[in-house]
């Protein structure tokens, strides 16, 4: 008998150290796609979350214990972003996950994770993960880029003020493509504009200049490119290449990257694209409530080195927001629970962040209007607020 009660005593002291440790870390899983098509947005997103992780535990961390990343790369596969979800919440047991980068992604582990109850975070664009209806619940699903039809209609509001209503549409086949063009044609009605033409294009090609033709026999006054990466330089050439009088170009909000000027190059001068206040920082006025944080954060980026190896583009505070943001939520909830952790991302009120001040609802889980976007202009090889 007193064989057996020390050995109980001395496996609950070899254990308690270890309990002790876990109770003193909040475990958060980061889902970034640091390989494959997306790594020029998933590697700097792991970067900058790493970062603001840093950060708030050197400020004492939340509830009174820090919080510890979990990160594994997505490969920018959807697949493979399910199983890495599986692997977080059975294995690694994280309160809550940060990520993935692309929407394809988003959507291919959003089903595992609402039937789980784990909050997440996504920083992908396409708005399917947050619209409901035939896309499925979001309950416990929240996104931090701007809305598609946010976007959309900070495009639309600057057109109708340039007295332009005549538009057509090149649009990619993917998911991000096609839930542009959804939004891009429902909303040009209230607007006073008129799509005279349509095309669509494989975000992988080389080369638009049928499609490009094609459009411009129409003759329409300007045309949305709505894609990410090097599709979209690809497609300003290909425009700027007609002969004549050229359509105004405008590109999709996932663009604002000095790497889109480096590809398109003289065809990249005048170029149009809704982006986040980070790629203007010099041109924010005193009173913008993100200035501070948007100076802060920039800064800080720069120390690290990361603006030589991944410049600052309109992707760059994604990840970063959705830190602040579990950050915030974790405060107000006073505990890390799932459905306390939930219930507070959903009223989130007035959290500064760099690509806007959020404020969520459960009818809206992303929580940025129009007025978080500038809509921008390239100007001499440099991203300009457009006039």
């Amino acid at each position: 008998m007193l064989h057996r009660a020390l050995l109980v005593l001395i496996m609950f002291l070899i254990a308690a150290p270890a309990s002790a440790m876990a109770e003193d870390v909040i475990l958060v899983g980061g889902l970034f796609a640091e390989s494959g098509p997306a790594a020029f947005v998933g590697t700097p997103s792991r970067l900058v979350a790493e970062m603001a992780v840093e950060e708030i535990n050197a400020a004492g961390g939340v509830l009174g214990k820090k919080l510890k990343l979990i990160i594994y790369d997505t490969e920018s596969d959807a697949n493979l972003a399910l199983r890495n979800a599986r692997k977080l919440v059975e294995q690694d047991k994280v309160l809550a996950i940060i990520g993935p980068t692309s929407t394809g992604s988003g959507m291919a582990m959003k089903q595992y994770i609402e039937g789980r109850g784990v909050p997440v975070l996504m920083t992908v664009g396409g708005d399917p993960v947050i619209a409901g209806g035939r896309f499925g619940p979001y309950k416990w699903t929240f996104k931090v880029p701007q809305r598609t039809s946010t976007a959309v209609r900070k495009i639309y509001t600057h057109l109708k003020a340039k007295g332009v209503t005549r538009i057509a549409l090149l649009t990619a086949t993917d998911g991000f493509g096609k839930d542009g063009a959804e939004q891009l044609q429902k909303l040009a009605p209230e607007f006073g504009l008129n799509v005279v033409a349509s095309e669509v294009m494989d975000a992988k090609g080389n080369d638009f200049s049928a499609q490009a033709f094609k459009l411009a026999i129409a003759k329409p006054e300007a045309v949305i490119v709505w894609t990410i990466g090097p599709a979209g330089a690809i497609a300003s050439k290909n425009f700027h290449t007609l002969p004549g009088q050229k359509p105004l170009i405008i590109q999709s909000h996932g663009q604002p990257d000095p790497k889109f000027v480096e590809l398109a190059g003289p065809a990249a001068e005048g170029v149009l694209m809704p982006g986040t206040k980070i790629m203007i920082p010099a041109e924010l006025s005193g009173s913008d409530p993100q200035r501070a944080l948007i100076t802060k954060f920039l800064a800080e980026y720069a120390r690290r080195g990361l603006d030589r190896q991944f410049p600052i583009n309109t992707h760059s505070g994604y990840a970063y927001d959705a830190v602040l943001l579990l950050k915030d939520a974790l405060t107000r909830a006073g505990k890390a629970d799932p459905e306390a952790l939930r219930q507070a991302l959903e009223s989130a009120k007035g959290v500064v962040g760099i690509s806007g001040v959020f404020t969520i609802g459960p009818e809206d889980h992303n929580g940025l209007d129009t007025d978080s976007l500038a809509m921008l202009m390239v100007r001499n090889g440099k991203f300009t607020l457009a006039k």
